[in-house]
């Protein structure tokens, strides 16, 4: 939900940092990865409960997420197989802390952070399959142009995503409640891009068969007018 807000403003924030990193040579795919190994750190942090140290290693995390995009396109590298890795890891991140929190306290956090991974499950999932459909009918990405694929808009994003773990980390002993309330919410992203998202495939679909079937006739009329 906040993402089309939050993107404009950073994006400016990482063009030095990307123009240095392509000076020395650094690309987009290996940000992604060292970004991803960085991110997993946070696992073992949470499991001993050194939440600082593993709010150090989710921050990192997204700053690298965020340059190696920007980097990508800097270098006019941007490709999909580099937008296939980048999400494809920052969903195995995302699904990592929660697992962190409940090899933390399995008995207060186990309920609660299944719950998330289960929402996760279905937002991940909602998201990256209208994403293929979206990519048959050629949809337009009007709010994430620069995006490998298209971003089906939700409730929680990647920046409520961030700012739940954030304090999940500064509030641990509020993880079960905080993930169960997030869930939730998880809960109305999941129905809300599953309704919507049906009624746009459809609408594409009658709109498809449409043309096809007006295509026929146009060409039967100009013979007969022949």
């Amino acid at each position: 939900m906040l993402d089309k807000f939050i993107t404009p403003v950073i994006k400016p924030l990482l063009t030095p940092v990307v123009m240095l990193m392509h000076k020395r040579g650094i690309t987009a795919d290996q940000l992604t990865v060292v970004g991803f190994l960085v991110g997993l750190l946070a696992v073992p942090l949470l499991a001993f409960e050194m939440w600082y140290g593993a709010l150090v290693a989710i921050a990192l995390n997204r700053i690298l997420d965020g340059l190696d995009g920007a980097l990508a396109r800097y270098a006019n590298q941007s490709s999909s197989a580099g937008g296939f890795l980048d999400i494809t890891l920052d969903f195995l991140f995302y699904a990592a802390i929660p697992l962190g929190f409940i090899l933390a306290n399995p008995e207060q956090n186990a309920i609660a952070g299944s719950l998330l991974l289960a929402t996760f499950i279905g937002t991940g999932s909602s998201f990256l399959a209208f994403a293929i459909s979206a990519e048959k009918f050629k949809l337009e990405k009007p709010q994430f142009k620069y995006k490998s694929f298209y971003y089906l808009n939700g409730l929680t994003e990647g920046t409520e995503t961030i700012a739940l773990f954030i304090a999940f980390c500064i509030w641990p002993q509020h993880f079960a409640v905080m993930a169960s309330i997030f869930a939730i919410a998880c809960g109305i992203t999941i129905f809300t891009r599953i309704h919507g998202g049906y009624h746009t495939l459809k609408q594409q679909e009658a709109d498809a068969n449409k043309a096809a079937e007006n295509v026929p006739s146009s060409a039967n009329s100009e013979v007969i007018n022949d």
